[in-house]
């Protein structure tokens, strides 16, 4: 195993029909990632996945091709074919509880009912794993959460995502060079750069 390689699987779920809408987040971070990084995804079992290297650290983007519900399955295959250690993985989702924009990583931790975090904590049998949390807001009325995560973000809100994009990966990078104390303290705050004000959403 070797300690210079890291995982990071950002969830969402695939088809056009789920292209940039609030649960593919974590999807959109790695082709922004990607996209930064003059990398193309190669699609393999479970998901596309990219490889980035930086400074000596070898980063693996993974997109599950397995829906949200199924992430621990392309999660638990990516870890074990790469023989990379939990320690060195960090998972990228969408969060409802979050305002539009704050990002929080957290070193380990329950799911908080989100569903791919829930069967990666299965499929894993751990919840000891880095998760970096991307708010989405939470303007839905009663029994309207299926359709606000399905929901497309608006045009404000959309044309933010690079930066939320370029902080996540600043962070991430940092998670590997100075570890996930200081990565927290990075990503642990609302800044300008995303914050946008609830009427703009």
């Amino acid at each position: 195993m070797t300690e210079k390689r890291y995982l990071v699987a950002g969830l969402g779920n695939i088809g056009p029909e789920y292209a940039g809408t609030r649960h593919n987040i974590g999807f959109m971070i790695l082709d922004a990632w990607s996209q930064a990084s003059n990398v193309v995804f190669s699609t393999d079992r479970y998901g596309d996945t990219a490889t980035v290297r930086y400074k000596g650290r070898e980063f693996v983007l993974l997109k599950p091709s397995t829906y949200m519900n199924l992430s621990g399955n392309a999660v638990r295959y990516w870890q074990q074919k790469l023989d990379i250690g939990i320690e060195n993985l960090v998972v990228i989702c969408d969060d409802l509880n979050l305002p539009f924009g704050t990002v929080r990583m957290r070193q380990s931790g329950s799911d908080g009912g989100h569903n791919g975090l829930k069967n990666i904590e299965m499929m894993l049998g751990s919840r000891d794993y880095a998760r970096i949390r991307v708010g989405v807001g939470h303007e839905f009325s009663r029994g309207g959460q299926v359709d606000f995560v399905l929901g497309k973000f608006s045009e404000a809100q959309a044309s933010m995502i690079p930066g939320i994009a370029r902080r996540i990966i600043s962070g991430i990078q940092t998670w590997a060079f100075a570890g996930a104390q200081k990565a927290m303290t990075e990503l642990n705050s609302k800044t300008a750069e995303t914050a946008i004000p609830d009427q703009a959403q």
